[in-house]
This record gives structure tokens, C-alpha cells and sequence, in this order.
């Protein structure tokens, strides 16, 4: 496969240009800009609701926690890294177009990261690498390993998803659990007119997302030990699973409250708990605002160079 048009993640324009090429360059120029501003929007509206002075004094001093919170943070961004260096032999510097990728997910729109990743890759990577087929491949199979992982996992944690201890309708959990395994086999099914990338890639890709999800699961839960060493870390994997498994049923309403609500059933100290949780949704709300405004002043920068 041809390697990156641009070897720098700085944007870089073609000498030449065909009528087409034009077009597709102006939109995803557009789409790069337009993102820009719906950034800085979407950080001036996230800071309203964070009051940084009490969130810093609930936060844990030890330098543990704070590696195991960036690895944490790092760990979407950099598999996707390994996953798109494989298919368009990204530079290291390329983590940058991922990380806004991530803060667009997370602050503004699902989905609408990739659309941006898509725009900039129209004008970073050789068309011959298939660069939408790629992305959404990568996508589609993210959300395959998922539910995969979420439905392997069920076996372990069904005595607390049942209705009886969540609260749930059990009606609800089990068409939940239908549309995510019927979604499954529906999309591998048709994965010869879904997916564009050979089996080689795709297998390498499933596989990432894998490691992607448990590394995810694992350091979650060391994080919650971290701040509550006093419940014992298999706790926190317990419920890491949990979680995971609640955010991948599409029918339940107010994930957050369910699993809060799974958290304190299982662990009990409801204070401590609920502090937790606000606490740390709050860190990576302000971690996205961080680097959402890093992104914002790099891109204002190298415009202003082109300039």
C-alpha cells in the first residue's frame, strides 16, 4: 500500500489538483474548519458545568493515578494509531488527527469524528488506500468487538443484570441483548458487500479493538482503585465488565444511573461511589476541553504559518 502523501501531520496542499480533487479538497478543508469552530463551541459550553478549583481537590496527588488516567484517555486514539499506521502507514505524529477525532465524538456528535478523520484523510492519504472504506471498517468493527465482548461476558455477570436487582424490565434487557447479537450476525452475514479491507486487515483490526476493549476494561478499574484502594481491585473488574456490558444494551435508558445504581448494589458505600463517578466524568469532560483547545490553537497556528 502507498504510503502517506504527507509524512508530517501538518497539513500539507498537493501541487496539482484535478476539477474533482478540487472539490473533494475544498469540503474536507471546510469540514476541517467548520469542526474547528463546533470545537470551540462545544469547550465554552463543557466548562459551564465544571467548577475545576473542587474537582482538582477530589483528585488523587499520587502520580499513579495520573499515568494510569492518561493511558486510560490514550487508549481509544492510540489503537486506532497501530490500527490506521497498518493501513496508511501514519507517521508518529499523526496521533493528532485522532485525538480530534475522539474529542468530536465525545463533545459534539457520534460519528461526526470520523467524518472529520475522513476529511482529513482526503487530503493526507493516497485515494488508492480507500480511505471511507477503511474508516468505516474500522468503525463497524469496533462496535462488532463490543457487543462480542459484551455478549462473552454475559454469562459471568447475568445474575446482575436481571430485573430483579437492576430495576430493569427483563423484557427490555432481553430485546437489548437481541438487537445486539442480531445486529452481530446480520453485519457478518453481509460482510462481504459490508466491509472493503481483505481478511488479512480486518482480522489485525478486530484483534486491536480486542486489546482495545480489555486494556480499556483493566485500566478502568485500576483507576477506580486508585481512588478507592479500599475496595479490592477484582471489585472494580467486576464491575468494569458491568459497565461495559450496560453501555452496549441500546434499549436501556440512563446507562449512567443503572450502572451507578449496579455499583452500589455491589459495592455499597453510595456516597463514596456516586462521588467517584462524578468525579472522574468530570476530569475527562476537562481532559477533552484540554485537548480540544490544544488542537484549536495548533490549527490556528499552522494557518496562520500558511498564511
Amino acid at each position: 500500500m502507498n504510503s502517506i502523501s504527507a509524512q508530517l501531520p501538518q497539513d500539507r496542499e498537493p501541487l496539482e489538483l484535478t476539477a474533482q480533487d478540487g472539490r473533494l479538497h475544498g469540503w474536507a478543508s471546510a469540514m476541517s474548519l467548520g469542526s474547528t469552530f463546533l470545537m470551540l463551541a462545544a469547550v465554552a459550553y463543557a466548562l459551564r458545568s465544571i467548577d475545576p478549583t473542587h474537582l482538582l481537590a477530589m483528585v488523587p496527588a499520587r502520580p499513579a493515578f495520573w499515568l494510569t488516567f492518561a493511558a486510560s484517555y490514550l487508549c481509544v486514539p492510540a489503537a486506532e494509531w497501530v490500527i490506521y499506521r497498518r493501513l496508511w502507514k501514519l507517521p508518529a505524529g499523526c496521533i493528532a488527527p485522532l485525538l480530534r477525532k475522539l474529542v468530536c465524538n465525545e463533545l459534539l456528535l457520534g460519528y461526526l469524528g470520523e467524518a472529520y478523520l475522513y476529511g482529513w484523510a482526503r487530503r493526507h492519504v493516497d485515494p488508492a488506500s480507500a480511505p471511507f472504506g477503511a474508516i468505516k471498517d474500522v468503525a463497524i468493527l469496533s462496535a462488532i468487538a463490543g457487543n462480542g465482548v459484551a455478549l462473552a461476558m454475559l454469562a459471568l455477570v447475568w445474575p446482575f443484570v436481571e430485573a430483579s436487582q437492576l430495576g430493569l424490565d427483563s423484557r427490555t434487557v432481553t430485546w437489548s441483548l437481541a438487537l445486539v447479537l442480531a445486529s452481530s450476525i446480520a453485519i457478518m452475514l453481509l460482510r462481504r458487500r459490508v466491509f472493503t479491507l481483505d481478511r488479512s486487515d480486518l482480522l489485525f483490526i478486530f484483534g486491536m479493538h480486542l486489546v482495545r476493549i480489555f486494556a480499556s476494561m483493566g485500566l478502568t478499574a485500576l483507576l477506580w482503585h486508585l481512588v478507592l484502594p479500599g475496595v479490592h481491585l477484582q471489585w472494580w473488574l467486576f464491575l468494569a465488565t458491568l459497565r461495559m456490558l450496560i453501555s452496549r444494551l441500546p434499549l436501556i435508558p440512563n446507562k449512567d444511573v443503572v450502572f451507578a445504581g449496579v455499583a452500589v448494589f455491589t459495592l455499597g458505600h453510595e456516597a463514596q461511589i456516586a462521588e467517584l463517578m462524578a468525579m472522574l466524568a468530570s476530569l475527562v469532560v476537562l481532559t477533552h476541553v484540554a485537548v480540544g483547545v490544544g488542537l484549536v490553537v495548533r490549527d490556528l497556528l499552522v494557518r496562520e504559518q500558511r498564511g
